[in-house]
């Protein structure tokens, strides 16, 4: 009795290559994608020039002050005499620690300087320390 010879396994071969273009595939759908779910808490306005401002990251508040003059909190418009108490609900109540809050001021070129500083001064009334101010990169044509 003859036994037949077993027919050699082939290796098999895991292509890697589509695995690769897979996975950038996914790696930029979800860096794209979560552009997308950015929050943009302030007004459009015409932001003064800087070649040097940082990036900032999105903050807890977003004080808008447009060319009119009217001044919003995260989109809401609000009137100056209750800029502390719209400022105050909007991080939270209270009980928050407004030391830990960071305020954006997204300020029109045109709106006055003193307007800002007043801004600023009644939110460090009710207790918040961080600013930062919105700027739009320069495009440096000089060089």
């Amino acid at each position: 009795m003859e036994f037949r010879r077993r027919a050699e396994l082939k290796r098999t071969k895991i292509e890697i290559i589509p695995m690769i273009d897979t996975m950038f595939f996914l790696l930029v759908f979800f860096m794209l994608s979560s552009l997308a779910l950015t929050r943009l808490n302030g007004m459009p306005v015409n932001l003064p020039k800087s070649s040097t401002a940082p990036k900032q990251g999105p903050a807890e508040l977003t004080l808008t002050i447009d060319s009119h003059r009217h001044i919003y909190v995260n989109k809401q418009e609000i009137m100056l005499k209750d800029l502390a108490s719209a400022l105050l609900e909007k991080a939270g109540g209270p009980s928050v620690d407004l030391a830990q809050t960071s305020i954006i001021i997204n300020a029109d070129a045109s709106v006055p300087h003193g307007l800002v500083v007043r801004c600023i001064d009644d939110a460090r009334s009710i207790g918040v320390t961080r600013f930062a101010i919105a700027t739009a990169p320069e495009h440096d044509t000089d060089h």
